[in-house]
């Protein structure tokens, strides 16, 4: 008797062992309830902070949004093609703002958070006037980001061209990954051309792919420059004149970084120099420049990074023919 109740025993304690790993349908019905549904959208969510590199899908899906937020604006920009009333002027005035200018980065942000809520934006808007606070606001972002994404937004880059009726602006929208820009959009409305970028994908027009120029010698070169409202940048712009002008094709000044910086990326222009600009005003052209086969850089010739300012982007060609113009005339 004693032998048979061990027996039953020791068999009882097999059998519940067993049980304790091998789950029942109602533990497993449970469980695969409670995990949560990997849409695309909620993917990009929840694992944007946590994976290595971002997926192609979700690249894809930052394009897409970049792409919709500047369509937004750009029918904005359209409405009010004829010009705009300036409400404020900046840093001086030839630094302007127009009402349009905030609605516009409004819209551009709702569309973003909308579906990246996690994400981090720096729009021009948000940043008071001045190269030392626009340096200061990425150096901000790019130390304390509550996000591994930031957006980097001009919602009308040319203001002073929107606000007197010229066809030269549009919003430029950079989406940065842990400090480097992985997705570039420039739409110019009045054209209806958008020139986009994905880091490793090439550069697009209107979804076809387009190439920086073939010019090889400085004398051959159409080169864009600014007129800046900054009167230290004024004074290098001066300097540049006066030393490229006997040097290159010809120089042109349109008033907006965003478009220069595209069409060097398909061959309208070969060069655009500047001495100091703003994160929001080049860092989706600089990627949509690189992918096209161009080269951006600062006047020591370091690629570009969030935190450049003084820029010089160019077909790659002349680049170095450019630098050195540039430097034997004192801008450095």
């Amino acid at each position: 008797m004693i032998a048979t109740l061990f027996r039953l025993f020791c068999l009882h304690q097999f059998f519940f062992g067993i049980s304790a790993f091998v789950p029942s349908p109602l533990t497993s019905k449970f469980r695969s309830t409670t995990i949560p549904s990997l849409s695309s959208e909620s993917f990009s969510s929840r694992n944007s902070e946590t994976m290595t590199n971002p997926t192609p899908e979700l690249l894809d899906q930052v394009l897409a949004v970049a792409k919709e937020a500047s369509k937004k604006a750009g029918d904005i920009i359209l409405g009010n093609a004829g010009g705009a009333v300036v409400t404020e002027r900046k840093a001086n005035n030839r630094d302007l703002l127009t009402l349009i200018d905030p609605l516009c980065e409004k819209t551009i942000k709702e569309t973003i958070l909308s579906v990246f809520s996690d994400h981090d934006f720096l729009g021009e808007e948000d940043v008071p006037p001045g190269k030392d606070a626009s340096a200061a606001a990425i150096d901000q972002k790019l130390k304390n980001s509550r996000s591994d994404w930031l957006w980097i937004v001009d919602p009308i880059d040319g203001t002073t061209n929107f606000a007197n009726g010229i066809p030269l602006n549009m919003p430029s929208i950079a989406a940065a990954y842990k400090g480097e820009v992985v997705v570039g959009v420039i739409y110019d409305p009045h054209r209806d051309e958008m020139f986009s970028a994905i880091r490793g994908g090439g550069s697009f027009l209107n979804g076809k792919s387009i190439h920086v120029g073939e010019a090889e010698d400085l004398s051959d070169a159409v080169v864009a420059m600014g007129s800046p409202p900054g009167e230290e940048s004024m004074q290098m712009s001066l300097k540049g004149i006066q030393a490229l002008m006997p040097k290159v094709r010809t120089i042109r000044m349109l008033g907006s970084a965003a478009i220069m910086l595209a069409w060097i990326a398909n061959g309208r222009l070969t060069a655009y120099w500047e001495y100091d600009l703003s994160s929001w005003d080049i860092s989706a052209g600089a990627l949509i420049i690189q992918e096209a086969g161009g080269k951006f850089t600062d006047f020591e010739g370091t690629d570009f990074s969030l935190r450049t300012r003084k820029i010089c982007a160019t077909n790659g060609k002349i680049h170095e023919q450019l630098l050195k113009a540039l430097n034997d005339a004192g801008i450095v």
